[in-house]
């Protein structure tokens, strides 16, 4: 199998270096691999690795009876029969939510031992952290929010690294002289549709890396699906248990509109169904897409509850779930039956992770609804003080109806279109139905660039600034 490389190892990096060093905590779903991004740096950090996993070995929780560094580290080096030196090794506390005990524990390292490099992961760590019974070390550790992989390390992936960089190296000018050659562009279309069916779940990345077969990559997704529903057990209890498969499968189906308790079953009352559905969001293997009026920011302080759509995991699994294969990606050029619940699962799913690792990932979506002027606009983002509004479209064509309404009612001057066009920044002035003028520019980006997303909007805006 090959070795996956992912921007996250330079954010590691980054952390491994400062002094003083707070322990790091990844957080992130099952399989989105965390173990393997933490082997992976101590190798590339130079530093000895001694792995604790406590679902494995339940016996090492004795060691942090206490809350004295000293004590556990001389039960650790024992029980593992291995040096722990400050400096010299990474100490890697796996499964952390079995033992929250050594979650408290973390604070008295970072105050008594900066120096030893300390990571705590934990596939169902949500639900310890959202335990307020147990004492959590805040402001004492650091996180680092792990999805799947993106668009660019799977590019990487499958050995196309000058095509990954070309995005990256892409700037604002290349944009408006539209210096993408079309050759190159559809080659892009081609890994982004490859993208779709395998998704960015490490294991699924690196088997269709290595065998280029779906039928694998398939088989390795299904696993995964089953792996989740194996957890479900661990959890939660009672009514909710029967609820989490019902809610799980018909997920896939509803990426992309309104989220209503109905369409999962009329057999149980929606304060039932938002349980389960807030225990799997937990388990992060779906993400709530909050409405926000989207007057200012911050987005959350106007989000509205009541009013949400859904993303899966990862496209992979969600594609999987559907039964859908390239070759149903391949007969209409990215326009077919889930098109746009398909184009809008791979947007979120980068979306939610572009900031910085540290930041708690976070999604939002504006919608009008009325019966004379309904208006959606897929996902508007915060970028410095200003609301960007993100229209999403799976092919070349199509309106921005809902664009314009809501440019006129926010009084906003800029927009991010994502299609499967060469990329492209206009200057747009026209007059609505109504009468009212709009006078805005337009950033349309190609689908597989969202992972650009946030430079390029840094670069618009700090041109804007230069500008004025």
């Amino acid at each position: 199998m090959p070795v996956l490389a992912r921007r996250e190892l330079a954010f590691l990096n980054q952390w491994a270096q400062r002094s003083p060093r707070k322990p790091l905590v990844i957080r992130g779903a099952r399989q989105v691999g965390k173990s393997t991004l933490v082997r992976q740096f101590a190798i590339a950090a130079n530093l000895s690795l001694v792995e604790i996993n406590f679902e494995r070995s339940p016996e090492f929780q004795l060691a942090f009876a206490g809350n004295d560094p000293d004590r556990i580290l001389v039960a650790l080096r024992l029980l593992t029969g291995k040096k722990i030196t400050a400096g010299h090794t990474l100490l890697f506390l796996d499964e952390i939510q079995a033992a929250p005990q050594a979650l408290a524990a973390l604070r008295y390292f970072y105050e008594e031992v900066p120096a030893l490099h300390v990571v705590a992961a934990g596939s169902l760590l949500e639900f310890t952290l959202a335990d307020t019974s147990h004492s959590m070390p805040v402001g004492r550790i650091e996180y680092l929010h792990l999805g799947p992989l993106q668009f660019e390390d799977f590019l990487v992936a499958m050995q196309a690294a000058p095509l990954a960089q070309h995005l990256q190296d892409m700037t604002l000018a290349d944009i408006r002289k539209q210096t993408l050659p079309r050759p190159v562009h559809e080659k892009y279309l081609q890994l982004l549709k490859q993208f779709w069916i395998t998704g960015g779940m490490p294991e699924a990345v690196a088997t269709y890396a290595d065998t280029r077969d779906f039928a694998e990559v398939a088989r390795i997704l299904h696993g995964i699906v089953a792996t989740y529903r194996d957890d479900f057990n661990k959890y939660t209890s009672g009514s909710t248990r029967k609820l989490l498969p019902l809610v799980f499968d018909q997920l896939p189906a509803m990426v992309g509109r309104k989220f209503q308790y109905a369409q999962i079953s009329r057999d149980y009352r929606a304060a039932e169904l938002d349980l389960a559905l807030q225990q799997l969001c937990l388990a992060r293997v779906t993400t709530k897409v909050q409405h926000t009026a989207a007057n200012g920011v911050p987005l959350g302080a106007e989000a509205n509850p009541r009013y949400f759509k859904i993303l899966c995991l990862d496209i992979g699994v969600m594609c999987a779930a559907l039964k859908l294969h390239v070759l149903d990606l391949d007969k209409d050029d990215l326009s077919m039956v889930n098109k746009g619940a398909l184009a809008e699962q791979f947007i979120g799913q980068h979306l939610l992770y572009l900031k910085p690792p540290y930041e708690t990932p976070a999604l939002f979506y504006w919608v009008r609804e009325a019966k004379s002027a309904a208006a959606e606009m897929d996902y508007v983002l915060a970028s410095g003080q200003q609301v960007v509004p993100l229209e999403i479209k799976a092919g070349t064509t199509g309106t921005l109806k809902s664009l314009h309404q809501f440019l006129k009612e926010k009084n906003r001057q800029f927009a991010v279109r994502f299609n499967a066009d060469i990329p492209s920044l206009l200057h747009d002035a026209k007059k609505l139905t109504d009468g009212v003028a709009i006078d805005y520019d337009l950033l349309s980006l190609p689908l597989y660039m969202v992972g650009q997303l946030q430079r390029l909007l840094h670069e618009y805006h700090d041109s804007r600034r230069s500008a004025s």
